[in-house]
């Protein structure tokens, strides 16, 4: 319950879906479940990504009724998006769960340290054409699924480099995400299927559907939350805490794969 309420904040916050916190704490929690270890980091992965939906939906009505989403980038961004995801969860499916979880740990450590650095885009630089803007999406797709953070974390730095207001970007985000989760959720269950004997009870493919049910009932309340917060006040000290939240996480995760 209280990851869930933590992870709806972030969402509706910065648009990223939630799924840099989700996965090493469900990974965690899931291990002391004692799942079977080959599926503990995929049932996180799906478990994430199907929550990421229920996140990501309040926080895209919020910023839609303040204006701040920009639906022509969305159908721009939307082909390569909903391509590079597909692309994505198969290629999570057929990855050891050992070494998913050393590119996610990679993948936070990146993310977290960009945040700090957080550097200036260049004052001329616009958005790309369309076969530019498919290979982008297909690029944000594939690695969001991949590491289940819905899509916000990748599109947010790509549009502000190109000199889109952070306040639309992070608008943008909000549909982004969603499409991502739900591609990402529908082939999480698919590829999940084929060992549905070896899965827990009560799974959907590779979504834990109580883990999920948990997530979700904190997760939607403070989504709205958080996207109200991104129009009301300055974010460097939430975007702070959250940087150290995430060196905290990723550290955990990889102290638990020795």
């Amino acid at each position: 319950m209280c990851l869930g309420a933590v992870v709806g904040f972030f969402a509706g916050l910065f648009g990223i879906g939630g799924g840099l916190i989700m996965v090493p704490v469900l990974s965690f929690l899931f291990g002391v479940q004692g799942f079977v270890s080959d599926f503990i980091v995929h049932l996180a992965l799906g478990t994430s990504m199907a929550a990421i939906i229920f996140t990501s939906i309040p926080s895209l009505l919020i910023h839609h009724m303040s204006r701040s989403v920009n639906w022509n980038i969305v159908r721009l961004i939307m082909p390569g998006i909903i391509f590079g995801t597909f692309c994505g969860v198969a290629l999570a499916h057929n990855l050891p769960g050992r070494y998913l979880s050393i590119f996610i740990i990679l993948f936070i450590y990146y993310f977290a340290t960009r945040m700090v650095i957080n550097s200036t885009p260049n004052p001329n630089r616009i958005l790309p054409g369309k076969i530019g803007i498919f290979t982008v999406g297909g690029f944000i797709g594939g690695l969001s699924s991949l590491v289940a953070i819905g899509g916000g974390t990748l599109t947010i730095p790509f549009l502000s480099a190109c000199n889109v207001r952070l306040k639309h970007a992070i608008g943008i985000s909000a549909p982004v995400s969603c499409i991502i989760a739900i591609v990402g959720t529908i082939g999480y269950i698919y590829s999940g299927i084929t060992h549905s004997q070896i899965l827990p009870e009560y799974s959907l493919g590779y979504i834990y559907l109580p883990a999920l049910a948990g997530i979700v009932a904190f997760s939607m309340a403070t989504a709205i939350i958080g996207a109200k917060v991104t129009h009301i006040i300055e974010t460097k000290i939430i975007r702070k805490i959250f940087v150290i939240l995430l060196y905290i996480l990723g550290t955990k995760m990889l102290i638990s794969l020795f």
